[in-house]
């Protein structure tokens, strides 16, 4: 009889531990799928500030330097207004998360714009407006896309996502200003993470991402970080 408590404490520490690994992959599937965003912190690789970017002098812009950080602006805004928009349809804390980053995404682009005098596209703040005829289209289809099924709309998120990477990839390319490219990596990180958030709560309901600008090999890197 003596030995009882001890298999009782046995069963507790066990069940204990079950709970807590539950929890855990419980916690890091729906609640933390967002890694802590850089935008604000200078100290992290890809992270960058207001004042680390005052601090390098304005030099000359390309015409495509320009009409990169414009339209940059706007698909920032797309990434935020779709995430709003789901939000509002699945109550799963990733897309109320990553519409609050995107937002100071936008407040970081909308800096550069100020720092070189270039009018912002972004002139209604409502959701769904925008300038570029492009960005109204993807934000009826992809809003759509996400009403009514879960998994599609965190197909939705990905598709905003790995469509963020490809274009400020390419926009990195095309910029040789450092201020630029400093706000442009840091956007670049974040769309990193959240692309693995995504992948990370597709996974959890058996469902995958086919990428549609990416290759699959550059996904797999990418989730692979």
């Amino acid at each position: 009889m003596k030995s009882l408590p001890k298999i009782g404490f046995v069963i507790t520490v066990v069940f204990a531990s079950v709970h807590l690994s539950f929890a855990m992959h419980t916690n890091e599937t729906f609640q933390n799928t967002l890694f802590p965003d850089t935008t604000n912190n200078s100290n992290v690789k890809g992270g960058c500030s207001a004042a680390s970017i005052s601090s390098i002098p304005a030099s000359p812009l390309s015409e495509s330097e320009k009409q990169g950080l414009v339209f940059m602006r706007e698909e920032e805004k797309l990434a935020r207004d779709v995430y709003m928009a789901m939000s509002e349809s699945w109550d799963i804390p990733i897309f109320a998360n990553i519409s609050r980053s995107e937002t100071s995404h936008m407040e970081a682009v909308l800096g550069l714009l100020e720092k070189y005098n270039i009018s912002d596209p972004v002139s209604d703040q409502k959701p769904g407006v925008f300038t570029n005829q492009v960005f109204t289209d993807l934000y009826q289809t992809l809003r759509k896309q996400g009403e009514n099924n879960l998994v599609d709309a965190l197909k939705a998120g990905a598709f905003i996502e790995e469509t963020d990477i490809a274009d400020l990839r390419d926009r990195m390319k095309e910029s040789d200003n450092e201020d630029i490219k400093l706000v442009y990596e840091n956007l670049l990180q974040a769309s990193y993470r959240h692309l693995r958030a995504f992948s990370r709560n597709l996974e959890f309901r058996e469902a995958t991402y086919t990428p549609q600008r990416l290759s699959q090999k550059e996904i797999d890197e990418i989730l692979s970080m």
